[in-house]
């Protein structure tokens, strides 16, 4: 049997408890008593929401996951949340080293691996993300790019069952703008050759009128959606077309 495609909604800094909590009981409805899906969906709500997510998908096949962790356990950072935090609310995966992470909080990858290692003590799968800015692809610089952004950002503990890559060219994140089936099949070609096993996802802009292509791309092993897994439908849709042409 091939592996699930894994769907995952960011939903960043959006919305509030009550409109979490629909949107993933709407989610969990759609997919109860079906068997054998092709996918595996995945919500990382905004930190104030992990608890009402999790509590709505209590049951269901989908999982819950955090934005964002710190790389220590416990101790004086305020504002931050623990990967043991987010574990003990019911999350099952995690976000580090989003684009929007490394560019507004100036993260660096040896960070982002730290917090993955981190995500991996507390038995939480590591979604890293990966991604080039305009200015880097421009000036013919992507590969080297993300092949320094991988070798600093997978730490020693990352395996195949804790671990995920997302790679996401920065500029086609909420632009509109997509990567075409090439740039993908060539970077995630590049991604494969140095992360390995670890599953790849794409992201980018990505919505249910050109999932079915992305999802087919080779080394593609899912999506990370952003707006567009603010409506339930629609990013339904965007899962449903991994099933499509199999």
């Amino acid at each position: 049997m091939a592996p699930l495609k894994l769907i995952v909604g960011n939903w960043k800094m959006n919305g509030l408890t009550a409109d979490s909590r629909e949107r993933a009981e709407k989610l969990a409805v759609a997919v109860k008593g079906r068997g054998n899906l092709p996918f595996q969906l995945i919500l990382c709500p905004p930190a104030t929401m992990v608890a009402a997510t999790a509590e709505a998908l209590r049951g269901s096949v989908i999982k819950c996951g955090g934005q964002d962790c710190h790389e220590q356990s416990c101790g004086a950072f305020t504002g931050d949340i623990a990967a043991v935090m987010l574990k003990d609310l019911g999350c099952t995966y995690v976000i580090v080293g989003h684009s929007e992470r490394r560019q507004h909080h100036r993260e660096t990858s040896l960070q982002v691996a730290a917090k993955a290692k981190a995500a991996h003590a507390a038995g939480l799968i590591a979604i890293i993300c990966v991604g080039e800015l305009d200015s880097e692809r421009s000036a013919g610089q992507a590969d080297s790019v993300i092949a320094g952004q991988l070798k600093d950002s997978i730490p020693d503990t990352a395996t195949a069952e804790n671990s995920v890559i997302a790679y996401e060219p920065v500029w086609a994140i909420g632009t509109g703008k997509t990567a075409s089936s090439e740039d993908i099949r060539h970077m995630h070609a590049l991604i494969r050759g140095k992360a390995g096993k670890l599953p790849i996802l794409y992201g980018g802009s990505v919505k249910g009128s050109n999932a079915a292509e992305i999802l087919h791309i080779p080394n593609v092993d899912g999506v990370l959606v952003g707006g567009a897994s603010l409506k339930a439908e629609e990013f339904l849709a965007i899962a449903e077309a991994s099933g499509e042409g199999k």
